[in-house]
């Protein structure tokens, strides 16, 4: 991959991973949305996935590992069991069915969220910790559908915890297990054994760790106000895109 790729190229593709992972480091998802229309026009769309897996679960490690323990852990507890067994029945759902329908209700669904955020008719109330049993479910089937799970989740977790800083690495945390899963699967069918890929990962490494630090530097500079309003503007251009793969 990378011996096709021009010094140019590579160089723009490293811009937007580093963009990719400031996303990643304020909002804890999200990379792929920024990433993954750039690095299509270079790179096989079925290396991209596996590569951006392998980025994710490292940029969770870091963030874990310096602010694991800001982590509401309680809300993990509540959501990881039901990311699995959403994952279960979205494995279901997508080798009996075509779901192209639910990635259109999806979109529409995180877009109609955002806009509500935006509009400020409500005052901000939390979620019920039972609301973990759809925002958890639902997260976890279209994260085995589409990849795309993680607003699903910050819209629930924004609901729930207060400290921007404690949402930012709950967040992170809950996509990191969601991307281990993947790479697990991605092990045992074999696509890590081309060398290849591993060696792009590497070479795009870099700029991910300077993207997530920067998020860093940069959430912690935020209010909550600013932090919340980020955050829609991210789930808004998801839901969009969700919309937009759906029409194309």
């Amino acid at each position: 991959m990378l011996d096709t790729l021009t010094f140019a190229n590579y160089l723009l593709l490293a811009a937007t991973l580093l963009v990719a992972y400031v996303i990643f480091g304020i909002a804890g998802f999200g990379s792929a949305l920024i990433a993954s229309p750039v690095m299509a026009l270079y790179i096989p769309l079925k290396e991209i996935v596996p590569v951006l897996a392998l980025l994710d679960l490292c940029a969770a490690l870091v963030n874990v590992s310096r602010d694991g323990r800001n982590a509401q852990w309680s809300e993990l507890k509540r959501l990881v069991p039901l990311m699995i067994i959403g994952s279960l029945v979205g494995a279901t759902i997508l080798l009996k069915t075509r779901p192209d329908i639910l990635l259109l209700a999806l979109g529409m669904f995180v877009v109609l969220y955002a806009l509500y955020s935006f509009s400020g008719l409500k005052p901000h109330r939390p979620f019920s910790p039972k609301a973990s049993v759809p925002f958890g479910l639902v997260g976890g089937i279209f994260s085995a559908l589409f990849g795309s799970g993680g607003f699903i989740y910050a819209i629930y977790l924004s609901g729930r915890i207060e400290k921007k800083e404690a949402f930012r690495i709950t967040q992170t945390t809950l996509i990191g297990l969601s991307t281990l899963t993947r790479v697990i699967i991605f092990a045992f069918a074999g696509i890590y054994l081309d060398v290849n890929l591993w060696l792009l990962a590497l070479s795009l490494l870099p700029g991910m760790l300077i993207g997530i630090t920067l998020g860093r530097y940069f959430t912690l500079k935020m209010s909550r106000e600013q932090f919340l309003k980020l955050l829609n503007i991210i789930l808004l251009a998801s839901g969009a895109m969700l919309i937009f793969r759906y029409f194309n």
